[in-house]
């Protein structure tokens, strides 16, 4: 059984990690991107079914191209970021079960279409985007996950002729303290939690 992780590892992780606007003038390497998936593979989702695809925009080109899908409110923050990742899902992860979910044969007929496979790939691939944050957290790295731009554009630019469908799409790299806004307030647990 594992211990608890200590006050440092739970503040870094949550308590006082931010969702940055913008970042210090700090590369991250391709290692620290791979570093990160290597991280967030093993959360658990689904039957395994893993629906996450990310695109990592390192180059100014590929950074460009997704701030054109934004708002000039958050095309300014990618265009500005390090790394802005396009956290997608593929809503054929059916396929894979094969490999992923290889002692039950049966579960690819749980998703007979499409139309049943879409919310659990956005469930799903909602669960890995968390784990996204949290594994670049762990490593160091701060975040800046935002909605704010247009699904269709992204599909077709960057996903065009896969079942991949892009979910939330998020900035990477070291946080810079002067972007961020005062601490929002959060729920007290009676007010968003009951115990029966």
């Amino acid at each position: 059984m594992a211990a608890p992780l200590d006050d440092a590892a739970l503040d870094q992780l949550f308590r006082t990690a931010r969702s940055y606007n913008g970042f210090l003038d700090k590369p991250v390497g391709e290692d620290q991107l791979h570093a990160i998936y290597d991280l967030m593979k093993w959360g658990p989702t689904s039957a395994n079914m893993s629906p996450a695809r990310i695109v990592w925009c390192v180059s100014d080109e590929a950074k460009a191209r997704i701030a054109g899908h934004a708002s000039s409110t958050n095309a300014a923050k990618i265009v500005k970021a390090p790394v802005t990742a396009i956290l997608g899902m593929d809503v054929d992860f059916h396929e894979k079960f094969d490999f992923l979910f290889p002692h039950n044969p049966g579960v690819k007929a749980w998703y007979p279409d499409q139309a049943g496979r879409e919310p659990a790939a956005l469930r799903n691939s909602s669960l890995q985007g968390a784990y996204f944050i949290l594994a670049a957290r762990a490593l160091g790295l701060d975040t800046g996950p935002m909605s704010g731009f247009d699904n269709a554009k992204v599909d077709a630019d960057f996903f065009a002729g896969t079942t991949i469908r892009s979910n939330f799409i998020s900035t990477l790299g070291y946080g810079d303290p002067a972007t961020i806004f005062d601490r929002l307030p959060r729920f007290a647990f009676e007010e968003a939690n009951q115990i029966l």
